[in-house]
């Protein structure tokens, strides 16, 4: 088996900030990332909840795993993996045994631009997996692939290192460096938002809020 040249995976996030992360909604950092971030049609195929961890990357050529399965040995717990597959969904690249392994080797979730199978046995699971589509076609395994690069998943850019968040509204990404900054304003969004549901409940609530 071909073996790819590869760069060190990214240091992990601050758990901390991934865990507060965990509770936060891909909306609400969606608006405070001036709304551009977002990957564009992947949809989850687990059973719910909110993935949040640190980007290993791979992108791989059209219908081929042979670079997943090689960063499957890099993965450690922490890790999502993020894997483009250049929207490609004319054979699957991850099924029940790979999010198996990647799941207990620690990887937190898997974001795919490209197809999965065995789609019921992944809906009943709670490891994250957003993908494109399903279809029942395995995949080849030739290569070529590259490992902890910048990739494009669902048209958004996803650096190794980036924080990715993800839920039943979709996947973000941001580098490290804004995360701090950028969970406040979260919070702060989340406060506000909150207090217009309360008035909204109470009947106070007078003026249109923009989405």
């Amino acid at each position: 088996m071909a073996q790819f040249p590869h760069n060190p995976c990214a240091p992990l996030a601050d758990p901390t900030l991934v865990e507060a992360y965990r509770s936060t909604a891909t909306p609400i950092i969606s608006d405070n990332l001036r709304r551009l971030p977002g990957a564009v049609g992947l949809r989850p195929f687990h059973r719910g909840g909110t993935m949040a961890g640190t980007a290993l990357t791979v992108r791989t050529s059209a219908g081929d795993n042979l670079a997943i399965h090689q960063a499957l040995d890099l993965v450690q717990p922490g890790y999502v993996l993020v894997v483009d597959g250049g929207g490609d969904t004319s054979r699957a690249l991850f099924g029940e045994i790979m999010t198996t392994i990647a799941q207990f080797r620690g990887a937190v979730g898997l974001v795919l631009d490209g197809a999965v199978r065995d789609a019921a046995a992944l809906r009943q699971s709670d490891f994250p997996c957003f993908a494109r589509a399903a279809i029942h076609r395995g995949p080849f395994k030739n290569g070529p692939g590259e490992i902890n690069v910048p990739v494009t998943v669902g048209g958004m850019i996803v650096a190794p290192g980036d924080i990715v968040v993800g839920d039943d509204d979709g996947v973000v990404a941001f580098p490290q460096a804004i995360a701090a900054e950028l969970l406040r304003a979260v919070q702060a969004q989340e406060v506000r938002e909150a207090e217009i549901l309360r008035s909204i409940r109470e009947g106070r609530y007078v003026g249109a809020y923009a989405k």
